[in-house]
């Protein structure tokens, strides 16, 4: 590894030591074996929603950290699935699966390959589950995103979010335009290729490949996930090439969207958020006034001007506040214009319009 990393033009294209720090952490749990029947029983969890996807139950009174016993998959390899409704269903159900590890559950088999893919009584069997993948909440928004933008074709988009998922880095060096042209043709690259060849999993590892040759750093466990959406996408497309998994990744994220805004609106949910917004603006202010107050000599008027700026700053932050939760409703709107649930769409438009009219009284209000 050592070698390896000293590379300057290996490490262009890939982290080394960040790759193998995450592989030698997943290979030290995939050697615990009470560790893997956790991951048996929490994946069991994850796909309960899909009936063409199943994991073998783990014998936990016979089991130990050095013995594994569970139930026998008396199948055949997912490769040699039958033809017909029940094989194209579960490949569906199997690439959006994992969408949903990764983005929402933030738990993710990270070796899927078809060996490893079980084909018994209708259903695709996840064997395995030593090597995984845990996200956290950060990390999961924002490879939601990520998947958004590969939906909408959105390069502008891409590439704030591989800002947002490399945090801190030195971009003096970085040419935005340059960079996002790069992201822009890979899109179109793919996008212009047959569905078999239309793979998420192999766009996300070229554009790691791109940002680290760029000087953006991406996490190590983006690796992880590229590679697993790799393996599973070459399984599905096997079960069936006719798949679009942009198609997939869209429809997934409409509804993921749609569960969220309903949890929004529950009024424990609301208050809470309400709270952290009220508590981050409140340290805010507070860092302002102490920074103010440091500075020596006239306090007098030190205190009428962190007064002053004080309510200023509350103002702006209310306006911002209502700005913010307007565009999102309207967005919302939108969004979910066509769903089932029709009151979903009027009530997002309702409070983003009285939202606005709020915003633009109170600003008239303090002219």
């Amino acid at each position: 590894m050592t070698e390896a990393a000293a590379r300057p033009g290996l490490q262009k294209v890939i982290d080394i030591k960040s790759v193998f720090g995450q592989l030698s952490q997943s290979l030290q749990r995939e050697l615990d074996f009470s560790q893997e029947a956790a991951n048996l029983e929490r994946m069991a969890e994850v796909v309960a929603t899909y009936d063409h996807l199943a994991v073998p139950a783990v014998y936990k009174e016979l089991s130990t950290p050095r013995l594994l016993v569970m139930e026998e998959v008396q199948g055949v390899p997912v490769t040699n699935a039958p033809e017909g409704p029940e094989r194209a269903a579960a490949a569906r159900q199997l690439l959006e699966s994992f969408y949903k590890q990764i983005a929402v559950d933030g738990f993710f088999h990270a070796d899927p390959h078809p060996g490893n893919l079980m084909w018994w009584k209708d259903r695709i069997y996840f064997l395995d589950l030593g090597m995984v993948g845990v996200l956290d909440g950060d990390l999961r928004e924002q490879l939601m995103l990520l998947l958004m933008a590969f939906w909408q074709e959105g390069p502008q988009f891409l590439t704030d979010v591989t800002f947002m998922l490399s945090g801190d880095f030195d971009s003096s060096r970085l040419e935005p335009q340059r960079y996002q042209a790069e992201i822009g043709g890979l899109m179109a690259k793919y996008r212009k290729a047959g569905l078999a060849e239309m793979q998420i999993g192999p766009i996300m590892q070229e554009m790691s490949g791109i940002a680290l040759s760029h000087g953006v750093p991406l996490p190590a466990s983006l690796t992880l996930v590229g590679k697993a959406l790799a393996q599973v996408q070459l399984a599905t497309a096997q079960l069936d090439p006719t798949i679009d998994p942009f198609d997939v990744a869209g429809k997934f994220l409409q509804r993921a969207m749609l569960k969220a805004a309903r949890e929004k609106l529950n009024a424990k949910t609301m208050l809470y958020e309400a709270q952290k917004l009220k508590l981050r603006a409140t340290r805010f202010f507070e860092t302002v006034e102490k920074l103010i107050g440091a500075r020596p000599g006239q306090n007098l008027e030190v205190k009428f001007l962190a007064h002053s700026l004080e309510d200023g700053l509350r103002r702006t932050g209310r306006q911002l506040t209502i700005g913010l939760i307007a565009t999102a409703s309207l967005f919302s709107a939108g969004f979910t214009h066509g769903s089932p649930e029709r009151w979903l769409p009027i009530a997002f438009g309702t409070v983003g319009a009285l939202l606005t009219l709020v915003l633009l009284f109170d600003m008239l209000r303090r002219r």
